[in-house]
């Protein structure tokens, strides 16, 4: 028996101490190190240096400085996990666009990273209210299954559909690495069959301990080999990474170039709102993934609190807008990751000791791993095809969950146009759709339930 399983009884919360609200847990202390995770963050960083690209192009700022904000952002990652919340955090990747866009309105420079700032500013003031007001909890119990599908649903849909586009699209570029990368990642988690080798063999079972670990490991030797990507070249000069901090700061910190003017901030809360409602949409996703495996992981008891969640988010946007304003944005939930680690949680405490030995080990081990040049420098190439694979899984996460949401054939039907309007003409509309549906198509009595 292991010192973790003599700290927590069958049934039992793993140890923490307590913080108000937050559940302070310690990696090694207040739960174990898993390796499985560990080797998988240290491959799976690469989408989170998928980032540097996209602050290179829109902020305009180095290679360097934008490798630096990554690690920032990455030691960020681990307050969930540290102050109680069962998951692994990320981007909210489906805002991108929108965040981009609204930015674009703003000269590259001074003025677009205040405009950026303001953004991120208002976006953590929203996760503030509706974390400390409790609204966030019963905004969750209060909105429909029918909505709730539709916002995974249009999630999925723009997931996939961003990543198979004519133009712009990720597999016309890298075709032959997506394509087995993503059988690969969808046939280890997500088939049953391989769940029933898993059974039977020990090296298959090895291999699903590892979650998506052995699709981009697959992808880092091939894509090389079919010219999709350049050879690859490992620097071993320089082993840690230190991150530029004064270049940061004063190159994006509004303490050194100025905070946003009234006007910009104003123009910000239209952009702020959108994102907190597909935001919304990873809360909705955490508590379904969570409640999943809570229902199957009768050993441990497992608290997600929305309130929390939308706390620990606010704090993160709030010290990133101060420090370093980040295009991607400070968001809930990773939901591939969180769904793949789900999947071996599920397999017992054999497996998995408890949920926050698998989400928490991955988020610190990615962070330790953007910081170590070897692995930065050998997974660079191949970032926009860990991206890529990381949003079609989770497309499938977001589509199966929205399905096991509906009760009926109105909740389907109003969760597939909800979704198809929200992929195609964004948050704010697909959530007009899914209401108007759900009030014009919904029995009265049903809808007064769902209040109580």
């Amino acid at each position: 028996m292991n010192i973790m399983e003599t700290i927590r009884k069958h049934g039992e919360e793993p140890p923490y101490i307590p913080l108000g609200i937050f559940k302070l847990r310690i990696p090694i202390i207040h739960y174990k190190w898993e390796w499985s995770e560990c080797l998988q963050a240290i491959l799976m960083c690469s989408t989170c240096l998928g980032a540097i690209p996209i602050l290179t192009e829109v902020l305009g700022v180095s290679f360097e400085i934008a490798w630096s904000m990554v690690i920032i952002n990455g030691f960020l990652y681990t307050l969930h996990t540290s102050l109680g919340d069962p998951v692994v955090p990320g981007w909210i990747t489906p805002s991108i666009p929108i965040t981009t866009a609204f930015l674009m309105n703003y000269a590259q420079g001074t003025e677009r990273v205040q405009a950026l700032i303001a953004v991120q500013l208002m976006l953590s003031f929203i996760f503030l209210i509706m974390g400390t007001t409790g609204f966030a909890s019963k905004l969750i119990n209060i909105v429909p299954n029918s909505i709730k599908s539709g916002i995974l649903l249009g999630a999925g849909i723009a997931a996939v559909t961003g990543e198979f586009k004519l133009e712009g699209g990720r597999f016309g570029i890298y075709p032959i690495a997506i394509t087995i990368g993503i059988i690969l990642s969808y046939y280890i988690l997500f088939s049953e069959g391989f769940a029933n080798l898993r059974k039977r063999n020990k090296v298959a079972n090895k291999i699903g301990e590892y979650g998506m670990l052995p699709a981009i490991l697959i992808c880092i030797i091939m894509a090389p080999l079919v010219k999709e990507i350049p050879a690859l070249n490992v620097e071993v000069g320089t082993f840690i990474k230190i991150p530029d901090l004064k270049g940061v700061f004063n190159a994006l910190s509004p303490f050194k170039i100025g905070f946003p003017t009234a006007k910009i901030f104003l123009s910000a809360i239209p952009t702020a709102l959108m994102v907190y409602i597909i935001a919304f949409g990873d809360f909705v996703t955490s508590e379904a993934l969570i409640a999943e495996a809570d229902q199957i992981r009768t050993d441990e008891s497992i608290d997600f609190n929305a309130n929390r969640s939308n706390i620990i988010s606010a704090i993160r946007n709030f010290i990133m807008a101060l420090v370093s304003p980040y295009v991607p944005l400070c968001g809930p939930l990773w939901a591939a990751v969180t769904a793949a680690i789900s999947e071996r949680y599920k397999d017992g405490r054999e497996a998995m000791d408890s949920i926050f030995s698998g989400m928490g080990t991955f988020r610190w081990m990615t962070f330790i791993s953007v910081s170590i040049v070897p692995i930065v420098t050998l997974v660079q190439p191949v970032l926009p095809i860990a991206l890529s694979l990381t949003l079609i899984v989770q497309g499938f996460v977001c589509t199966r969950l929205a399905m096991n949401l509906c009760d009926n054939d109105i909740d389907r039907g109003i969760a597939g146009v909800m979704g198809a309007v929200l992929a195609v003409r964004g948050a704010s509309m697909g959530l007009v759709v899914g209401v108007l549906l759900y009030f014009i198509l919904t029995d009265r009595k049903a809808r007064k339930l769902n209040l109580e």
